[in-house]
C-alpha cells in the first residue's frame, strides 16, 4: 500500500522543518548499505548535531521548492539519495560520515549546498579537512594561555633581573 496525499505532506513539511534548522545538506548515494549500517551512520552523526534522512526524490524537491537557499541541491537528487543536513559543527559531521565511508566503502558523496551555493564533490570532501569546533576552541585557549604564560614569566622577570643587576653591583664592589 501506497503512502497517502496526507501521509506525503506530513513527510514534506518536516523535511522542511529539517531544512529550515539547517545551515548545510551534503547529498550521498546509499545504494548497498543495510539497515544496521544506515543506523550506525545515523548515530555517527547525531553526536555532531547532523541528521541523516532518507526519502523519495520528489518528496525532497517539494521540500526544498521556493526556498532559495535549497534549490542548487536539485540537481543531485537522482537514483538512492540520503541527505546529511548539518546545523551548526559542519567540519565533525563531515568527518563523521567521512569516518562511516572509509569503515563501509559502500557509500558515494554527491556534493552539498553550504550557505546557498553548490558544493561539488571534492568540495565537500574538503571540509572534512577543516578543524572542528571543539579543535577551534582548543587552539585560541592554548593561544591565549601562551600569551598569559609569557605575560607572567616577563613580569616576574623585571624584578629578577633587577636583583640580580644590584646583587652583581654589590659583588663587584667588595
Amino acid at each position: 500500500m501506497g503512502r497517502t496525499l496526507a501521509n506525503k505532506q506530513a513527510l514534506v513539511s518536516d523535511l522542511k522543518g529539517l531544512f529550515d534548522e539547517s545551515e548545510s545538506a551534503f547529498v550521498i548515494d546509499y545504494k548497498g548499505l543495510s539497515v544496521s549500517e544506515i543506523s550506525d551512520l545515523r548515530n555517527r552523526l547525531r553526536e555532531s548535531g547532523a541528521v541523516c534522512k532518507i526519502s523519495k526524490n520528489t518528496l525532497l524537491k517539494r521540500a526544498i521548492d521556493g526556498e532559495a537557499q535549497w534549490q542548487e541541491l536539485a540537481p543531485l537528487l537522482t537514483g538512492t539519495t540520503a541527505v546529511l543536513l548539518t546545523k551548526e559543527d559542519i567540519g565533525s559531521a563531515v568527518k563523521a560520515y567521512k569516518k562511516f565511508q572509509k569503515d563501509t566503502k559502500k557509500t558515494e558523496l554527491r556534493g552539498g549546498v553550504l550557505e546557498g551555493k553548490l558544493l561539488a564533490q571534492k568540495g565537500a570532501a574538503a571540509l572534512a579537512d577543516l578543524p572542528t569546533k571543539d579543535e577551534l576552541y582548543a587552539k585560541i585557549a592554548v593561544g591565549i594561555n601562551a600569551v598569559a604564560t609569557k605575560l607572567a614569566l616577563g613580569i616576574k622577570e623585571v624584578p629578577a633581573s633587577i636583583g640580580r643587576g644590584i646583587k652583581a653591583y654589590a659583588d663587584k664592589d667588595e
